[in-house]
């Protein structure tokens, strides 16, 4: 998806150093429960426990004490994806932090050993704080808590305020505009202000042509205004005359884009790609920034989410979520990729990466990097021409010689360094670049990805495990390509179109995560199209078998503990295990059991962030 949060003239973001705050040192080696480990771990929780006993006994009961234990009354229904030990009747958290998982009577009886053990350590009796336990409703499941990958989320917000993929063509879209304009209290205040949308998806309508100026300036009121909308990929933007004349004349061509026009030459008011760029609308005032953060965040612990990989901060979006960093105002965490600008001078060794700002909420340590575009808009870069097109192969959106010094650059300077491909072109001249880059480095410290890997040939996913770059990839791309993308690639190709299982069967690193808003946000959307590759009516254009199927483990470990490790944090996230974040999710149904057709139906009862519920209730 294009990183266009606001397309003016300024240059790239430049993180600023900060150390991180987060001085707990976790375990990355699960112990045995009688190890003595968990022993230590329940001492220092039951110190805690009691120094604190006296002044909580002074207070109003709390709902949540610091330290419970969260059990199942009929068994192993918590999923903790962790080898050492799967499933668990119980996990007890302390404070932030998970420090026991086993049978109920077990937790309970380290629970009071730890406690006499600190008696005979200081010789006399202290009062015992009781280990509160909860219970999950029947029939419910606990997982880790869920991370998302690849989002947007800043656009995630724009999304919401207009919702344009409802819309079934240019006339419904138009009016939803329409309806945004004479309600929003800040149009109304300021009517020279732009009018931004996400999500209009011109496959979906009836002939699937790209809409134009003229549909918006149809409607007098939208006429009046300067409306700027987003396509549901991100990589095309269409505009009303009134944009239109503001930003004229304009090239005959762009780079890396395309200026769409009519028979006569004429520019309809659609870009692609990097000629998105010739619109600069002003960045989002820092009240727009708020509006579109609540929604997701909103959203996202609705869903069970409590991380999110932001992949692409732009100058503006980089400040805001530091300002809220600095001021330990972040509900979820957030782990940030920075938009590479080729055009603007090199910062990788002027600066160095945020980790683990706001007590483990906020990281920036990675950069993002466009190798070309979407398939949706016939952009990605295939080693064969487009079926429905035979006179293009897509193309690239920056060349092969800055692209290899770039992540040689970034890599040499520590930055985690993530690039954009899609088609098999791509994927292959962005591994070239890798394989000429990595030479003499330490993957495992630095961690590179493909965001999406969309099609990728049998030889470059041996490349991907030679190299050890992780492949981030979107599974309901799969379901909601898989209606137009035969046509885009034919009958043959289109088989290697989201080659999940074979990338896992070749050895290969991979991480699950939405595109939101290209797709939806929902977790749960994704753990069914990676386990079922069918539409959520249950149907598929090739056939009631979906192929490229993940198993349901691998699709969980795909958006829990893989996104850990993408995101260097396997030693504190991504699993239930002692001396971990308490980050976890309460599902209303065993999703790993129950029949694929209830999957979507499944609800989340509660998201728990370092311990404390997020949404929902323990």
């Amino acid at each position: 998806m294009a990183d266009l949060r606001f397309r003016s003239n300024s240059t790239s973001p430049k993180p600023v150093a900060q150390k991180a705050t987060d001085g707990y040192s976790p375990l990355s080696t699960p112990a045995p429960r009688t190890h003595l480990l968990t022993r230590l771990l329940y001492t220092s929780s039951a110190i805690l426990s009691i120094l604190c006993l006296a002044y909580v006994s002074r207070q109003e009961p709390t709902p949540l004490p610091d330290a419970y234990a969260l059990c199942s009354r009929s068994g192993a229904h918590i999923y903790t994806v962790d080898p050492h030990y799967p499933r668990a009747q119980c996990m007890v958290v302390q404070g932030s932090h998970i420090v026991d998982v086993g049978a109920i009577d077990e937790v309970h009886r380290r629970w009071e050993s730890s406690i006499l053990a600190i008696e005979a350590a200081i010789k006399r009796a202290h009062p015992k704080p009781r280990l509160a336990t909860r219970f999950i409703e029947s029939g419910s499941i606990v997982v880790p808590g869920i991370s998302d990958s690849h989002a947007h989320m800043l656009e995630y917000g724009a999304s919401r305020l207009i919702p344009l993929e409802s819309a079934r063509s240019a006339k419904a879209a138009t009016a939803l505009v329409r309806r945004f304009i004479s309600s929003d209290e800040d149009i109304k205040k300021d009517p020279l202000k732009f009018v931004e949308g996400w999500g209009w998806d011109h496959t979906k309508w009836a002939g699937r042509e790209f809409p134009t100026a003229a549909d918006l300036d149809s409607d007098p009121l939208v006429r009046q205004h300067r409306v700027v909308l987003e396509a549901k990929d991100g990589h095309a933007i269409w505009v009303n005359s009134r944009v239109l004349e503001e930003i004229s004349p304009l090239p005959e061509s762009v780079d890396g884009g395309v200026i769409v026009r009519d028979a006569s030459g004429k520019p309809t008011g659609v870009f692609l790609d990097n000629a998105q760029f010739l619109v600069t609308v002003p960045p989002p005032t820092y009240r727009d920034l708020e509006k579109r953060f609540q929604l997701v965040v909103e959203d996202a612990v609705s869903h069970g989410l409590t991380s999110i990989h932001d992949a692409g901060f732009d100058p503006r979006s980089l400040e805001f979520f530091k300002s809220l960093a600095e001021q330990e105002k972040l509900p979820i965490r957030i782990y940030g990729m920075t938009h590479f600008d080729e055009n603007a001078e090199y910062w990788g060794d002027q600066i160095k990466p945020i980790i683990g700002a706001a007590n483990g909420r906020f990281t920036a340590r990675s950069v993002k990097i466009f190798g070309d575009g979407a398939l949706r808009s016939g952009g990605a870069a295939l080693h064969e021409a487009y079926a429905d097109n035979p006179s293009t192969r897509g193309f690239m959106r920056i060349d092969q010689q800055v692209l290899t010094t770039t992540i040689h650059k970034f890599l040499r300077d520590g930055w985690q360094t993530n690039v954009h491909a899609v088609g098999d072109r791509a994927n292959t001249l962005v591994l070239d670049a890798f394989e000429s880059a990595l030479q003499g480095i330490n993957v495992t410290a630095l961690r590179p990805r493909l965001e999406h890997a969309q099609i990728i040939t049998q030889s470059d996913m041996r490349r991907l495990v030679k190299l050890g770059v992780i492949a981030s990839v979107q599974p309901t791309h799969a379901i909601s390509d898989m209606y137009f993308a035969e046509d885009r690639l034919g009958p043959e190709r289109v088989k290697s179109l989201y080659a999940f299982r074979d990338i896992i069967d070749h050895g290969a690193r991979f991480t699950l995560g939405s595109d939101a808003p290209v797709e939806d946000l929902n977790p749960l959307s994704g753990f069914f199209a990676a386990v079922t590759r069918l539409a959520p009516d249950g149907t598929s254009p090739h056939g009631p078998g979906g192929w490229q199927r993940l198993t349901r483990e691998e699709a969980l470990k795909g958006m829990t503990l893989d996104p850990a490790w993408a995101s260097f944090n396997e030693n504190t996230l991504g699993s239930i295990t002692p001396g971990k974040r308490a980050d976890f999710v309460v599902l209303s149904k065993n999703i790993m059991t129950i029949p694929e057709r209830e999957i979507l139906s499944t609800k989340v009862l509660a998201t728990a962030i370092d311990g404390r519920p997020a949404y929902g209730h323990l």
